[in-house]
């Protein structure tokens, strides 16, 4: 590694219960990488110091200097001042409100640090080596806890006037009442199709009395996981839950294609890892829902960097 001639980047990827680190190169593959616990109860103080000490082992155990290192780059979930490299709000994350992540970390090391979203992070990451290779106009989502999404229009990441464009999770799918969301609204994309969402079916099922594989499988608690193992294998509520999950993101995904006209749509996060069972639903619901000049354009593909895409993003900031 000393003979490296090609520098790299650092490509931090900050969650609520790991920080993973990776050492980055041109060609986006990870060249070192470590994970160290966030520890958010400890203060914000704690995870930085924790991360500069992962840094400087990285840099250590992979024998590159600094003056090799091109910037480095930060992931997070939450709102974030891409501007001014400050973490505004990361609701994951206690502690963490206005905290000048940038400015910490580049007098720590002398080195350029850029801050973005996660999911913005992991949009770029597809768009250069992942799934997205050779899209000009791609949307990127996450589906997981919540639902994240990345933009980005003629090659670029799409930001917004506050830092906060791509919220894809709060678009409305009801005019008056419907579930809550976390946002504290009703009716967004998130409170009906996220992870809780597909639970919150599962246990509603049961409770009128259905017969279920996934309640057999439950250890003890029903998880998104757990309902698609039931799915694969021939629960027909567990497959009727993942055709409702999949028309609801099919709906979402409907507006944002007819809006913006991508070429590609590249899903991830952990409840996209029930493959056609979200996907065919998905991708019949875009069919009959769409205009079809947008809707013919449009591929729907599975995110391929799984959780590589949040340091290979955020590595890729420095250049964006």
């Amino acid at each position: 590694m000393s003979a490296m001639t090609k520098k790299c980047r650092i490509g931090v990827d900050v969650g609520g219960t790991n920080v993973k680190v990776a050492l980055v190169d041109k060609t986006g593959s990870i060249v070192y990488s470590d994970t160290v616990p966030t520890r958010a109860e400890m203060g914000y103080e704690y995870t930085i110091s924790n991360i500069i000490k992962a840094i400087q082992n990285l840099m250590k155990d992979s024998k590159v200097a600094k003056d090799q290192i091109e910037g480095i780059g930060f992931g997070f979930p939450g709102q974030i001042d891409c501007d001014n490299g400050i973490v505004r709000l990361a609701p994951n994350i206690p502690g963490w409100v206005d905290i000048p992540i940038a400015d910490i970390v580049s007098k720590e090391f002398g080195i350029p640090v850029k801050v973005d979203n996660d999911v913005r992070c992991a949009a770029l990451a597809e768009l250069n080596y992942g799934a997205g290779r050779g899209a000009k106009n791609l949307v990127c989502i996450t589906v997981g806890t919540g639902i994240g999404s990345g933009l980005i229009v003629n090659g670029k990441l799409v930001r917004g006037a506050s830092n906060a464009a791509g919220e894809i999770g709060h678009i409305k799918l009801q005019m008056e009442n419907g579930p809550i969301c976390g946002c504290g609204d009703r009716g967004c994309l998130e409170a009906f199709a996220s992870g809780p969402a597909i639970v919150a079916l599962a246990e509603e099922y049961i409770r009128g009395g259905k017969s279920t594989k996934y309640r057999e499988l439950a250890n003890p608690d029903i998880t998104p996981y757990i309902v698609a193992e039931a799915a694969k294998q021939g629960d027909v509520v567990a497959k009727k839950i993942f055709e409702i999950i999949g028309n609801y993101i099919g709906i979402g995904l409907a507006s944002v294609v007819n809006l913006l006209n991508p070429e590609k749509i590249v899903i991830g996060g952990g409840v996209a890892d029930a493959g056609d069972l979200l996907f065919a639903p998905i991708k019949e619901t875009l069919k009959k829902r769409t205009m079809p000049i947008q809707g013919n354009a449009v591929e729907v593909v599975h995110a391929e960097l799984g959780n590589t895409a949040g340091v290979i993003g955020a590595s890729l900031l420095i250049e964006d």
